[in-house]
């Protein structure tokens, strides 16, 4: 039997939901795309003007870490959700990876022949390897322009991580490789994770306790995430 490709994989993960979308072959507006190596600077306060006007927030911390946590679960889902599927992590580094966006913030993203590495391999240094070339210089914008702390970069990141790994495990059955313990060696290391608490059961799922907040409930219409550090210490605040 052919191995599945890389594409065929990404394809296989967008019926999952929005955040799994990703297409790979040229769209009609091409154009328009540009690569995520671009998003830190402009394209990111551009991206959040758009989100903090349909937030009611403007474009500040709230609307930039929104931004965030959308953004990376896009990250995950498309890394883990490869990986879920039996394929190796895909090469989708900022470079190679582009995206563009509706009026209303929305993104669209497209990978131009996709790739992956061996699945054969552990894919959890690579995992690591791509989240963070996406990330780092990102996260040095954010904290710069938008006085988001660390604390609050890295809850987003291992939020989004979480989030990503329930909808595997709820809309993928028997998955090839079971995406709860790459999580919890991935939510170990000090840039993907926040110490926060994590339990992994294959049976019953996944729980998590974040170690900060994401901001989303000062927006207009906002609430306290499910998994926000402030329901177990409301005196705190991100």
């Amino acid at each position: 039997m052919t191995a599945p490709t890389t594409a065929g994989l990404l394809a296989r993960l967008a019926p999952l939901g929005p955040y799994f979308a990703v297409a790979t072959t040229t769209p009609s507006d091409a154009a328009a795309y540009r690569p995520l190596a671009a998003l830190p600077g402009a394209a990111f306060d551009d991206w959040t003007a758009l989100v903090g006007a349909r937030l009611g927030t403007g474009a500040g911390r709230v609307a930039a870490s929104t931004v965030h946590l959308g953004h990376v679960a896009r990250l995950w889902s498309l890394a883990l959700g490869t990986v879920a599927l039996g394929g190796g992590v895909p090469e989708l580094g900022p470079d190679r990876l582009r995206f563009t966006l509706s009026p209303e913030g929305a993104p669209s993203l497209w990978a131009p022949g996709p790739t992956a590495r061996p699945a054969a391999e552990d894919p959890v240094p690579a995992l690591h390897s791509l989240l963070t070339a996406h990330l780092a210089p990102l996260h040095t914008h954010l904290r710069a322009r938008y006085g988001l702390s660390p604390r609050i970069l890295r809850g987003n990141t291992a939020s989004a991580l979480t989030g990503t790994v329930r909808v595997l495990l709820d809309r993928v059955p028997d998955p090839a490789q079971d995406p709860g313990p790459l999580a919890a060696r991935l939510l170990r290391t000090r840039d993907l994770g926040d110490d926060g608490t994590y339990l992994y059961d294959p049976d019953l799922g996944v729980a998590y306790r974040r170690n900060s907040c994401c901001l989303y409930y000062r927006t207009p219409r906002g609430s306290l995430c499910g998994d926000c550090v402030l329901h177990a210490t409301p005196g705190r605040r991100g």
